[in-house]
C-alpha cells in the first residue's frame, strides 16, 4: 500500500493538497491522530482490497510531538508500508495575509496574535519538516501550480529536489522585491530606452534582446551569472533550501532586466527543480501613461 502523510503549516495548502490527491484516486483522511494511522492502514488492507493508495492529513490540530512522529514512522517501517511525507510551507507574511483574507483563526491562536501562533506552530511541527521527503513552498504558487507539482511527484514519479526557483525581473524605481535571495543590478548594460523604435517594446521582443546582447559586456555578465547560479543550485539543494528567488533589476523593469531574466530562465530549463519566470514591472510604464 502506498501512503502519503500530508502535513505542514496551517494555511499553507494542506487541504488543497489532499483534495488533489483524492481526485487522483487516493483514499484521504484529514486531521487524523498519529496513533490511528497504523490501525487505519491495517483496516483498509484487510477489509478493502481495492484501496491501494491512502493520504493522511496531519497538522497541529492533531497535537503532534516528536515522540509520536518517531513512533508512527517506526511502525510504518516495520509493516513495510511505502510511505512518503509531504510538507507544505509558506512565508510568515503569506500565511498572515491568508488568515486575514479568510478571517479564520489560527488553530493555536487562543487570543494570541497570528504572528505568535505561526511561530509556535513552526516550532512544534519542525519534527515533521526534518523528516519530510518533499517540501513545497506555496508562497508564490497558484493552485494549478501546486496541483502540477503534486501530480509530477505522486502520479508521474518525477524527481523533486525540494527547490523551487523564481527568476524575477523588476524595476528599481518600483522598489526592490522583498523576497529576493539573489539580486543583480543590470543598469550598466546598453539601454534600449534611449532608442526611439525600441522604447515601447520589451525584453520579450527580439529587437530589444538583440540590442541588449549586442555587447561583449552583456555576454560576459550573462555567462558569469549562469556559471554562478549553476554552481549555487546543487549546493542550495544539499543545504535543504526549498525556495530561491533570483531578482534581476534595471531602471523600469521593462528592457534589460527582462532580457537577462529570459536568457537565464532558458538556460536553467530542464533541471531537477521547479522553475518559473515572472516579469513584475514589465507593464508598469504603459499603465502609468494610460492613467
Amino acid at each position: 500500500m502506498e501512503c502519503v502523510i500530508v502535513t505542514g503549516m496551517s494555511g499553507a495548502g494542506k487541504s488543497t493538497a489532499l483534495n488533489i490527491l483524492e481526485d487522483k484516486g487516493y483514499f484521504c483522511v484529514d486531521n487524523l491522530p498519529l496513533p490511528l494511522i497504523e490501525s487505519l492502514i491495517e483496516s483498509a488492507t484487510l477489509k478493502d482490497k481495492t484501496i491501494e493508495k491512502v493520504a493522511f492529513g496531519i497538522d497541529i490540530r492533531s497535537k503532534v510531538d516528536t515522540k509520536e512522529v518517531e513512533d508512527a514512522i517506526k511502525k510504518l517501517k516495520e509493516k513495510t508500508v511505502d510511505y512518503k511525507i509531504l510538507f507544505l510551507d509558506a512565508s510568515d507574511e503569506c500565511l498572515i495575509k491568508r488568515y486575514k483574507e479568510t478571517r479564520r483563526n489560527h488553530p493555536l491562536s487562543h487570543g494570541e496574535r497570528i504572528e505568535c501562533s505561526i511561530a509556535m506552530e513552526r516550532e512544534k511541527i519542525q519534527c515533521f519538516r526534518t523528516k519530510a521527503n518533499y517540501i513545497i513552498d506555496t508562497t508564490l504558487l497558484l493552485t494549478k501550480e501546486l496541483k502540477e507539482k503534486i501530480e509530477n511527484i505522486f502520479i508521474h514519479g518525477e524527481i523533486y529536489n525540494n527547490l523551487y526557483i523564481t527568476i524575477l525581473s523588476f524595476g528599481f524605481k518600483y522598489g526592490i522585491p522583498v523576497d529576493s535571495d539573489l539580486l543583480f543590478d543590470v543598469r550598466f548594460l546598453p539601454n534600449p530606452y534611449y532608442i526611439g523604435e525600441l522604447r515601447s517594446l520589451t525584453g520579450n521582443d527580439r529587437e530589444v534582446q538583440s540590442f541588449v546582447m549586442n555587447s561583449d559586456i552583456s555576454h560576459e555578465f550573462l555567462n558569469k551569472l549562469i556559471d554562478m547560479v549553476q554552481f549555487l543550485i546543487p549546493n542550495y539543494i544539499k543545504e535543504g533550501k526549498n525556495q530561491l528567488v533570483i531578482s534581476i533589476g534595471c531602471t523600469g523593469g521593462k528592457h534589460r532586466s527582462v532580457t537577462i531574466a529570459n536568457a537565464l530562465y532558458k538556460k536553467l530549463l530542464g533541471g531537477e527543480y521547479g522553475l518559473k519566470i515572472e516579469h513584475r514591472d514589465i507593464e508598469k510604464d504603459s499603465q502609468k501613461k494610460g492613467m
